[in-house]
Formats: structure tokens, sequence, C-alpha cells
């Protein structure tokens, strides 16, 4: 691959570079932290939970001594829970295997839990200056337009190739500037559609550019239609007129992440079928489904959701609850529910409640 073109993107980032808070530092823990957040997630989204989330553990040991519950909780709505369990451990073993300083080689960080190639040579890069190269969607992007890449990115023997183009392209001097500008770059000029190449300081270098394919590059194969499942869950009270809420195991999608009860529906089961079923399956309990909550649709990366939520009396007389395929669960008022961590849908479940509240008072 031609480097010609890399003393006029690093012209352009040293006068365009957008003043974000993770780059007023070079800690390897704040650019770290900056880029878990920034995996599937725009800018814009990712700076107020940085600047929360720093305010509340200011360095690796802070995190690694704080519960999961509190992590998750600073986490809430940002998505991709994985990402805030794996960074806990990660700066646990940070603090424990390695004296509370970060490796500074990609052999050494991609060892900690969360960390892949990409995420390391941005680390080693930015932090320590390594030459190592980064390959997000956006530099894959740049690439594959800049060089008019016409296979399937997603291919990994394409992307095999690009990493080892990578690795020829980076510069000695400055890598870490050299692999934000290419981000950046992908990030604000090279978008996904409608990319502006008249401001592009490499266009006069892109080969899909000077052959007008520039919206055919990336090549990616076509996505299979999106799975839709109806799930249901309880508002369960108890005689208390408390909530009984459960908490999903760490190893199944939203891990930590408290919820109202409940489950998939599964053949030809009514939806109150569905969700006794779910509780005695999950908790061990009977129910008493009452009347239709509410109804909140939302959308994951792989399927979609339209979820179900019931009003429903618990039944002590068939047992206390159980962590039977739950890690926890808790009796609590409805007002302590912001409290907890809670997915994007039981939020919009959260927030009916509360419409409800203000409306009898």
């Amino acid at each position: 691959m031609d480097s010609a073109f890399i003393p006029s993107l690093m012209r352009w980032y040293a006068e365009m570079a957008a003043a974000l808070p993770w780059r007023a530092s070079t800690d390897p823990y704040r650019v770290w932290l900056s880029e878990i957040m920034l995996q599937q997630t725009q800018v814009t989204t990712v700076i107020p939970y940085y600047e929360r989330f720093t305010a509340v553990f200011p360095t690796v040991g802070a995190l690694a001594v704080a519960d999961q519950d509190t992590v998750l909780k600073l986490w809430e709505g940002l998505g991709y829970y994985s990402r805030a369990r794996n960074m806990h451990l990660a700066a646990k073993t940070v603090v424990e295997k390695h004296g509370g300083q970060f490796p500074t080689t990609v052999d050494e960080l991609v060892t900690l839990p969360g960390i892949g190639r990409y995420t390391a040579g941005a680390i080693a890069s930015i932090a320590f200056g390594e030459p190592t190269p980064v390959l997000d969607g956006n530099v894959i992007r740049v690439f594959s337009r800049l060089f008019d890449i016409d296979e399937d990115v997603t291919q990994s023997s394409v992307q095999n190739r690009l990493w080892k183009q990578a690795e020829q392209l980076v510069p000695a001097a400055n890598p870490g500037d050299y692999n934000q500008a290419l981000m950046e770059l992908g990030r604000t000029i090279c978008k996904p559609r409608s990319p502006l190449c008249g401001k592009c300081p490499v266009h006069d270098f892109c080969l899909a550019y000077q052959r007008g394919v520039q919206e055919g590059r990336p090549v990616k194969k076509k996505k299979a239609p999106t799975p839709h499942y109806d799930v249901t869950a309880g508002l369960i009270r108890n005689e208390l007129n408390e909530l009984l809420i459960a908490k999903r195991p760490d190893d199944k999608l939203l891990g930590g992440l408290w919820e109202f009860p409940g489950g998939k529906l599964d053949g030809n089961e009514t939806l109150p079928e569905c969700l006794q079923r779910e509780l005695q399956e999950e908790l061990g309990i009977q129910i008493e489904v009452g009347p239709f909550f509410v109804k909140v649709r939302h959308a994951y990366t792989h399927f979609k959701i339209t979820l179900h939520v019931f009003e429903c009396r618990y039944l002590p007389e068939g047992g206390a609850p159980q962590a039977l395929q739950c890690a926890d669960w808790r009796w609590v008022e409805e007002a302590d529910l912001g409290r907890y961590a809670f997915s994007a849908a039981d939020r919009q479940v959260i927030e009916a409640l509360n419409q409800r509240s203000h409306m009898l008072f």
C-alpha cells in the first residue's frame, strides 16, 4: 500500500482534530476507557458517560475496587454491557497482576479481559508510542476507499490482509496521532453514506474517489433479516406492594443488569401462560397474572423484541423466590428502582410507572 497520503492526513489532523476530553491526556487508563466506550457507540453519546465515569473512578485502581452494580449503574444506557463487565475485570487484573500499571505492548494488553487487537493497538500507540496499527470499522472504510478494495471486508481472509497492510503503513513517528487521524477521518469525513469527498484531505490519493465507486466501498455481504421475538415481563407485587426484580447472569445478554422477570414466548402459549412458565423456571414462584400494563418495543444488535408487561400478584403459597435461572433477586419499593441498573427496555417500563405515579398525585 502506498503511504503517500500520510503527510496530508497528518496536517489535516493537526488542524482539525476535535477537542475530545480523553485527548487531554495520554494516561493509558483514560485512553483504554475511551476506546472501550467508543466501541459501537457515537462520540457525542460517549462524552458525558466518560466524564461521569472518570469523576467517580479517576484511576484504574479506583475502578478495580468498585462493586459491579456501581459500575453497571454508571454504564446504564450506554449498551453492550459486557464491555463494562470486562473493563471491571481488566482493572482488577491490572492492579492484581501488573501492580496497577498498564502493560505497554500489544501482546501484553490483549491478555486483559475485553481487550482485542484493535483496542490494544490504540492503547499501545496513543499512550506508549508503539508503532502498531488499529483497524476498526472507520479505518477499514477509509482503507477500502483509499485503495479501492473490491472484496468483502467482513471475510476473515480480507481482514487479515488489511491488518498486514496496516502494519506496513503505520509510521514510527507519532503512531498514536496517525491512528487517531485515521479514525477521525472515518468518523467525520469518510462516512458510511454520502462521504464528504470534497472536504477529504486525502482525496487526491483515493482510488475509489478517482474511479467514482466510493459509495460502493466497503463491500459487505447483505445482512439477513432481523428476527423479532415477543417477550413477557411481570410487575410482581407482594403484600407490602414491593416489586420483584431479578439480576441477569453475567454470562447472558445484559448480564449483571436487573430486570422485571419474565421471558420469551414459546410455541402457541398465551402471553400470561408464558409469564407464569418463565417465572416458575427462573424463580420457582407462582403468580396471578393481572391486567396488561404497557408494551415496549426495542431493537438489539441482532434482533428486535416487543415486551409485553403485566401487573401480577405474588402467591406466597407457591414458595419463596429462588435464584434458579438468575443471579439474584430482590423485593424493592417502586421509589427505589432508580438505584439499580436496568436495560433500556426495562427503563421504559420504569418511566411508564413514574408517569402513572405522577398522574395519581
